[in-house]
């Protein structure tokens, strides 16, 4: 292992250590590979947060020739690694970051030369950490990439403008369905959204396992095995709420399920039917929160009852929701944890263990804490 490789792998290690990612070192860490982007040097990282759970994918870099000290670009979505696509997710990472830092240099500079420039108070600086970074893919029949159809989508329907000058470095052509022409990285407020076309399906029949679990969607499985090429949709939180990011990442996917040839949505562990996630996104136009956009709603049935449980609250930085062993219906426990997740998310509350929560006077539910039952990690269980 060469200096330059010793010191990012220090360097990853580091990042994720902070309280606002891992919160510690990471149980194992491997180098998975590197590439050059933009003159510059990049490590692929592998590791798990405990010995036993998933391979997760991190980047970082960029190194001169030679030198231990990288430019600033370490980062994780903390998504799952996959051999196939780690290379393409990882530059797509370096591609946001890089955006980020490009833009807020050019708004430091014009700040400091209209006399503007003011220090920024503790209080104002991203403590979000990993929340408010979403990621997800619409499966495409056909490989293709309709650019301007895209920002039309986002200007007519969100009223999102993005600039012509924003597009990902190294891939510009002047016309923008050239296939050459497949990765866009815009700044919107406080966050980095990218779309990037990848000319292969989701590696490892990850879509379609998953495809299964849209109970709501008997073709589902049927469905995203026809597909042949996906539109990756990332949004970065680089300041905003989560909630802000979330929502935009809501109006990016419904823009991309928009293209001709997209037939689904893998995001928050299934597959979403295009019609149905573009009518649950109307909730945004009324002023609500996208939640059957953001979060699914897994249901089973359990050794002593019925059981639910969520998917995608750790996005905003919340622990998973369940319900186990309930003598509640499937629709009372979906539409229960609905609920839940609507009224902690719209009014910032946050659930602990030995609480209780209720909708009604007489309703009060205790809340517990421990190791997940079908989510990762720890969660909280309501006992409904």
């Amino acid at each position: 292992m060469s200096k330059q490789q010793e010191a990012a792998a220090a360097a990853m290690t580091e990042w994720l250590s902070d309280e606002h990612e891992l919160g510690k070192a990471p149980a194992k860490i491997e180098c998975a590979g590197e590439f050059d982007l933009h003159d510059l040097h990049y490590y692929i990282f592998k590791y798990k947060k405990t010995f036993f759970g998933k391979w997760l994918l991190g980047v970082c870099g960029g190194y001169e020739a030679g030198a231990v000290e990288h430019c600033g670009h370490v980062f994780s979505e903390m998504q799952e690694y996959r051999e196939e696509s780690a290379k393409e997710q990882a530059v797509s990472m370096v591609e946001m970051i890089r955006e980020y830092w490009m833009t807020r240099g050019k708004e430091q500079q014009s700040e400091e030369e209209d006399g503007r420039q003011e220090e920024t108070a503790p209080e104002n600086q991203d403590q979000t950490g990993h929340s408010g970074s979403f990621l997800g893919f619409v499966l495409l029949d056909e490989c293709s990439l309709q650019a301007d159809q895209l920002k039309a989508e986002l200007l007519q329907e969100w009223g999102i403008q993005v600039e012509e000058d924003e597009e990902a470095e190294g891939e510009s052509s002047d016309d923008d369905t050239s296939p050459d022409h497949d990765s866009y990285v815009w700044n919107i407020g406080n966050m980095i959204a990218a779309v990037s076309l990848m000319p292969a399906p989701v590696p490892d029949d990850e879509a379609v396992q998953n495809a299964a679990n849209n109970y709501m969607w008997p073709e589902a499985v049927e469905t995203a095995g026809k597909h042949t090429a996906h539109l990756l949709v990332a949004v970065m939180n680089q300041g905003e709420s989560p909630i802000n990011a979330g929502n935009l990442f809501v109006k990016l996917c419904c823009a991309c399920l928009k293209q001709e040839h997209a037939i689904g949505l893998y995001t928050s562990g299934t597959v979403f039917q295009p019609q149905f996630y573009l009518e649950a996104a109307q909730m945004l136009k009324d002023g609500g929160l996208p939640v059957l956009n953001l979060i699914y709603f897994g249901l089973y049935q359990g050794e002593h009852g019925m059981c639910g449980y969520t998917y995608g609250m750790t996005a905003f930085g919340r622990e998973e929701i369940e319900v186990l062993d309930s003598e509640a219906d499937f629709q009372q426990i979906r539409e229960f944890l609905f609920n839940v997740v609507y009224y902690c998310l719209d009014s910032g509350v946050e659930l602990h263990d030995g609480e209780t929560i209720g909708f009604t006077e007489d309703q009060k539910l205790r809340i517990s804490r421990s190791e997940g039952a079908a989510v990762e990690g720890y969660s909280l269980k309501i006992n409904l």
